[in-house]
């Protein structure tokens, strides 16, 4: 009987809307189970609290959950829907809408459709919906910026701007390990090993990974650790009493003004993993082991973080062109 019903469903998805699949299902379940049993229609609030769980299973962060229900509640506030009754023209006109509203930016649009993507398409895969609205909803294309990196000269400059061996060792780690400034707020002291210059870090997906730091790293954290008199066990803290852990938004606020007392606008912790992606790939670092250092699941991702210069282009082009 379920076959029946999932291929009169498949012969009729070009022809109905979700809300009419959905009723459709539902009539056959009914007149072909003589004990069938109505189930109780859930409320939207329920079915994205019931979406956030399931992302947090997955490892997803807070940070990144608060930002999928703000988009999604704000989407449904403005349609004023049961999200079974979604269509790719609600879906569409909502994003036009919006964009021209608030004059957002082609990346801030494409975000917005990849988090409709993933609700829908998890509504779906709970049979909640027959089939996902955004199917036909295309990436936004968007400018393929590069995006800068910390010269040599720039990271010196910053090193030598510190009057806070914190500040230091802060610097030193981010621009040698390459982490995220997510998996450096949860370091703690003992989680460093100064013998094999290493540590372990929890990335995305609560997935742990090694990563190394320097030679001058290990001395300026060394220095850090043993100039301090608090007993937190937090790898970084704040300077002024209580010490407490540092925030992602302190440490960044913290660089940003670093950067911006010797006149680099933008100076902020994500930029000194994007450096030591750039200088690993154009010192011959095989993209897989890059990979593996950075912590991503897909390599097209590791390639998007490493911007090849374009002089090691022309050496390239002339080693093995001509």
């Amino acid at each position: 009987m379920t076959t029946v019903i999932k291929e009169i469903i498949q012969a009729m998805l070009k022809d109905l809307t979700n809300e009419q699949l959905i009723k459709l299902k539902e009539v056959l379940k009914e007149k072909l189970s003589s004990n069938s049993k109505q189930t109780r229609q859930k409320s939207n609030e329920e079915y994205l609290q019931d979406f956030l769980a399931a992302k947090r299973v997955e490892g997803c962060s807070d940070r990144t959950e608060k930002y999928y229900r703000m988009t999604l509640d704000t989407f449904m506030n403005e349609i004023q829907k049961n999200i079974q009754q979604v269509t790719t023209e609600d879906l569409r006109k909502y994003l036009t809408d919006y964009q021209e509203k608030r004059n957002s930016s082609k990346v801030t649009i494409d975000n917005i459709r990849r988090i409709f993507s993933s609700f829908f398409s998890w509504l779906e895969d709970e049979d909640i919906i027959i089939k996902s609205p955004v199917r036909r909803i295309h990436k936004v294309k968007t400018p393929n910026n590069i995006k800068e990196t910390y010269s040599d000269e720039e990271l010196e400059r910053l090193r030598d701007n510190c009057t806070e061996i914190r500040d230091l060792a802060l610097i030193d780690l981010l621009a040698s390990t390459g982490m995220r400034v997510g998996e450096l707020v949860r370091l703690n002291r003992d989680d460093i090993d100064f013998e094999e210059r290493e540590c372990v870090v929890l990335g995305k997906g609560n997935k742990e990974r090694i990563v190394y730091f320097d030679a001058r790293s290990k001395l300026h954290l060394k220095n850090y650790l043993l100039s301090r008199s608090d007993d937190n066990s937090a790898l970084f803290v704040s300077l002024k009493k209580p010490q407490k852990r540092m925030s992602i938004g302190g440490i960044e606020n913290r660089i940003r003004q670093l950067g911006r007392e010797i006149g680099i606008t933008k100076a902020h912790p994500h930029k000194f993993r994007r450096t030591l992606a750039t200088n690993a790939i154009d010192k011959g670092m095989p993209i897989e082991q890059l990979q593996k250092l950075l912590g991503h699941e897909r390599i097209d991702t590791t390639l998007h973080y490493a911007m090849v210069k374009q002089t090691n282009v022309k050496i390239a082009h002339r080693r093995y062109v001509g």
